[in-house]
C-alpha cells in the first residue's frame, strides 16, 4: 500500500501471505460504544468533516447510513507500531521469484511500456506487484471505504479519550497522554484524505464508493494503492480513457510511475534503491523482500529457472483467468 502503509487490519492480505499491511498496529474494538448510538451510527465526526470539506452531505449520509457500513464502535490503536519480518519470510523463495518472472511473461507489453516511459525495470515492478497481490491473483475483497473511515476516526473525541484511558492503564508509569493524542491525530491526518479521495474516485469513475474493493486496510488493485496514490500516479496504459488498477495494462505502468516519482533512476546504488522502495512501504522487511526478488527475477539461480519451467508447464495445462478477464466480470469494483 503505497504512501504510508501504517495499518494492520483485522483482515488478512495478499495472495501468498495474507494482507499484512503493518507499520502501525490498529485493532477494532468489539463492544458497542456510546458513539455508535448517535444520530449517524457513530460516524457524525467524519460526516461533518467531509461535508465541511465540500463533499455533499447527502452523499456522505447515504454512504454512512448504508447497511454495508457497520456502526462505528471504536478503534484501538497502538503507541508502538511494529511489522514483523516473519510476514515476508515465505515470499523470499525461488518459487515466488518464478511467479514474478511468469508475470512478466504474461504481460510483456505492459512491462515494456512501464520501463520505456518511467525507466523502472520490469524485474523491479514485477517484484513489487508480486509481493502486493501475487501479480493480481488476489487484490482483496473488502470494501475499502469503511476500512479507511475507521482509521480516519482515530481522533474522534470520544474514541481518543477511551484510548488515552486504556493506554494510561497499560503504561501507568509513562506520560502517554500527549503521545496517544499525537498518534490519533497522525492517523486521522493520514487516512482522512484517503476517505475523501475515495469519494473523488467514485465520482470520477461513476461507481458506488462502497463497491471499490481491496484489502482490509484500504489499499486496492494489483499494486495495492491507497486512493490518493491512484489519483496521483494512476496511468491509463491502454488508452481506454480510464485508469483501472485491476487491469495490468494500467496497473503495471502506474506502479512504475509511483517508483519513478519516489526517485527511481538508472544506476541507483543499493542504498538509494532502498530509499525508493521505502516510499512504497515503510518497512525494512518489505524492502529486503522486494529487492531480493528483483535480483532473483533479473538473474535467476538454477533452482529458480527450474521453478519457472514447472510453473509454465502447470500454466500450460490449466491457465488461470487473467486479471483483465476477471475484472470484466466485476466492473463495479473497478476504480
Amino acid at each position: 500500500m503505497p504512501a504510508d502503509r501504517s495499518v494492520h487490519s483485522n483482515r488478512v492480505r495478499g495472495t501468498w501471505w495474507g494482507w499484512a499491511i503493518v507499520a502501525v498496529v490498529v485493532t477494532i474494538a468489539t463492544p458497542r460504544g456510546a458513539a455508535a448510538r448517535d444520530a449517524e451510527r457513530g460516524w457524525s465526526f467524519l460526516v461533518d468533516k467531509l461535508a465541511n470539506d465540500g463533499v455533499p452531505r447527502d452523499r456522505v449520509l447515504q454512504v454512512f447510513r448504508d447497511e454495508r457500513v457497520e456502526e462505528f464502535d471504536g478503534l484501538q490503536f497502538s503507541l508502538h507500531p511494529h511489522e514483523s519480518p516473519a510476514l515476508y519470510r515465505h515470499l523470499r523463495t525461488r518459487a515466488t521469484a518464478a511467479h514474478a518472472r511468469r508475470c512478466i511473461g504474461e504481460y510483456p507489453d505492459a512491462f515494456a511500456t512501464a520501463e520505456r516511459d518511467f525507466g523502472v525495470p520490469a524485474n523491479v515492478v514485477a517484484s513489487v506487484i508480486q509481493v502486493e497481490s501475487g501479480c493480481g491473483a488476489n487484490t482483496g475483497h473488502s470494501r475499502i471505504l469503511p476500512a479507511l473511515a475507521r482509521l480516519a476516526m482515530a481522533a474522534e473525541p470520544d474514541n481518543l479519550e477511551r484510548n488515552v484511558a486504556r493506554l494510561t492503564l497499560m503504561n501507568p508509569k509513562l506520560p502517554v497522554s500527549s503521545f496517544a493524542r499525537w498518534r490519533a491525530q497522525h492517523l486521522e491526518d493520514m487516512f482522512y484524505p484517503e476517505v475523501k479521495a475515495t469519494f473523488e474516485i467514485a465520482d470520477r469513475m461513476h461507481v458506488d464508493p462502497l463497491e471499490i474493493r481491496g484489502s482490509g486496510s484500504g489499499a486496492f488493485g494489483i499494486p495495492q494503492f491507497l486512493p490518493q496514490s491512484y489519483l496521483r500516479y494512476g496511468v491509463d496504459g491502454d488508452g481506454d480513457g480510464r485508469v483501472s488498477l485491476y487491469d495490468p495494462d494500467d496497473a503495471i505502468p502506474s506502479c512504475a510511475r509511483y517508483l519513478k516519482e519516489y526517485g527511481w533512476r538508472p544506476e541507483l546504488t543499493r542504498r538509494d534503491r532502498r530509499k525508493v522502495v521505502w516510499g512504497y512501504n515503510h518497512s525494512d522487511a518489505y524492502i529486503d523482500t522486494v529487492l531480493w526478488l528483483a535480483d532473483e527475477v533479473k538473474t535467476p539461480t538454477a533452482a529458480t529457472a527450474v521453478a519457472s519451467r514447472k510453473n509454465a508447464h502447470v500454466a500450460g495445462r490449466k491457465r488461470r483467468p487473467t486479471t483483465r478477464a476477471r475484472a470484466k466480470t466485476r466492473t463495479h469494483r473497478r476504480a
